[in-house]
Order: C-alpha cells, then structure tokens, then sequence
C-alpha cells in the first residue's frame, strides 16, 4: 500500500502540471495554435519534432504531451488500485478517475475541433479540477495517516461547513473558468474598486461576470475563516483537521493577492496561471478537510466492504500489502 499511496501522490502531481499547463494556453491565447488533433499538423503527436515546439505551438503540444502521460499513469493507477486495493469504494474511484481523464481528452479535442467553444472550454476547465479532486483522494485514502488513524470525530456541524466550503469554492473556480474562456478578466480594470467606484457605474454581462466572481471570492474567503476558526476552537488537538484549516487559510489570502495582481498586471500570464494553479490547491485542501470530517462515514463503508467475500477472498491471497 505504501507504494501506491507514493504512485497516487505522482499522479496528483502530474495533475499540477497539467492544469498549469492548461492555464499557460489559456493565458496565452494558444488554444488554437495547434488547429488539429489528435495530430499536431498531421503529425503523430509524439513524432512532432521538438525544434518546432516554438511559441503558442509550445504551450498547445507541450500540454497535449503532458495529458497524454497523465492519462497513462492514471490507466496504471486504475489498475493497480483495481488488483491491490481492498475497499471497493477506493476501486470505484480509481475507474472513475480513469473514466475522468478519458472524457478530458475528448474535451480537450472538442476544444479545438469546434474552434474553442466556450460552454465546452469551461466544461474541459471544471473537469479538470474534478479529476484533479478525485486523485487527491485516492493519494489520501492510501496514505498511512489514514490508514491509521483511529480517531472518532463525529461531528455534523464541522462536516456541513466543509462540504459547504468546498463546494462554494468549486462554484468560484466555474465562474473563474467562465471568465476566462469569455475574455472577461479585464472587464473591470481596477482593483479593489470597480471603475473608481464601490459599484460599477454602468452593467453588461463581462462586467456583472467580472464583479460577481469578485463578490463570491470575500464569501468564499469568510467562509473558509470561520470554517477554520471552528476546527480551532473545537478540535484544535487533532493535527488531521487542524493542518488543513491552516492551510486553507493561507491558500485563500495567496489566491486573493493573486487575483488582485491578475488584474494590476493586466493579465500576465505566469500570474494568471498562479491564480488558477492556486485555486486548484486551494480546493483540494478544503476537499482534504471535508474527507477527514467524514472518516468515521467512510470506516463504516470500509467494514461493508471488509465483509464482501470478494474481499475476504482477495485477503485470504494476499491482496493486502
């Protein structure tokens, strides 16, 4: 288990670097800088010479290469969490990354073949974090933290404010995904005011976009606050919750400073590819969190799964590491 807990951490990692990759072509309007696919000029896309790998032609294939190789090592993943993994619900989830990373690829065709859609970007965009969510699970799950950790927190208030942290901030980064594949990241150009003002003087649809994912980052920001200050005062002596809130909190204050400079930089695209990247790490800590407040859920689905005779067969030969 200790090695595929190690694999599963890689495959999380990879994950980074793709949705990086993915924000520099976005960021730098190279979505279409290769116009075919699955070849790259009709070529096979690992045949593609590397000397021609040159501006957005650099980003669009460089982050083809980098999904192709995250794609493979969830295939492997999949598997060897399928032949290695006692918990059924820990397989499931394996397949359901696999099954995740498939329909990403064809997103990400899609994307190009119909000459960037919005509606379809977006979808390839919060897909991404899904996937991104689901391996940071699997990673957790496998982890030796988890596995021995006996500790019984059973409490319903702490798991509602996470779940509703977490979901709140996966609708932030869906209105930050619509915002960048409708070119409204500028449609206001000031920041903390909005055109000089408290209110924008005037309204078009980029502009109430623009101020409304400006309006959920503060709700989002007080929410992780006062979810943190709850693990504080209620369960400050136990590491597994009180780790992630901190952490949260920190994420959320680097993703506000990041989206401030997004703007004060006029969309540069290192700092917008920051804000993105962050804003992913910033939903796996809060998912993280939400996991840990629901151990005691997930450890009565694992003694289901304990009394399966799939697994007691799978025991039995020494399916267990």
């Amino acid at each position: 288990m200790v090695w595929l807990h190690r694999y599963s951490k890689l495959v999380a990692a990879s994950t980074v670097l793709l949705i990086a990759a993915g924000g520099m072509v976005t960021s730098t309007g190279s979505g279409l800088a290769v116009p075919d696919w699955p070849n790259t000029y009709g070529q096979f896309m690992f045949r593609f010479p590397f000397e021609k790998m040159v501006g957005g032609i650099l980003y669009e294939h460089g982050h083809r290469l980098i999904a192709s190789t995250v794609g493979f090592l969830t295939i492997v993943l999949a598997a060897w969490t399928w032949l290695r993994e006692p918990r059924r619900w820990v397989r499931r989830l394996a397949v359901g990354a696999l099954g995740a990373v498939i329909l990403q690829g064809v997103l990400g065709g899609m994307t190009v073949l119909f000459y960037l859609p919005a509606p379809i970007s977006i979808g390839h965009a919060g897909l991404a974090q899904l996937f991104f969510c689901m391996t940071i699970s699997i990673a957790l799950f496998t982890s030796r933290s988890w596995l021995t950790d006996r500790s019984s927190i059973d409490d319903l208030r702490l798991r509602r404010l996470t779940i509703f942290t977490t979901s709140l901030v996966y609708c932030q980064i869906l209105i930050g995904a619509t915002i960048r594949h409708t070119g409204a990241g500028l449609a206001i150009p000031d920041f903390p005011l909005a055109f000089g003002r408290v209110l924008p003087p005037l309204w078009t649809a980029p502009i109430a976009l623009h101020y409304m994912h400006r309006v959920v980052a503060l709700v989002v920001t007080i929410q992780i606050c006062a979810t943190a200050f709850y693990v504080w005062t209620h369960h400050r002596r136990q590491p597994q919750l009180l780790g992630p809130a901190l952490l949260l909190v920190g994420l959320v204050a680097l993703q506000a400073t990041l989206g401030a400079f997004v703007v004060w930089s006029r969309l540069q695209p290192i700092v917008n590819t920051a804000h993105v990247v962050n804003g992913a790490l910033v939903l796996a800590t809060s998912l993280v969190l939400t996991l840990r407040t629901h151990r005691v859920k997930l450890d009565r689905l694992g003694a289901v799964d304990e009394r399966s005779p799939l697994i007691s067969s799978a025991s039995a030969l020494g399916v267990r590491s």
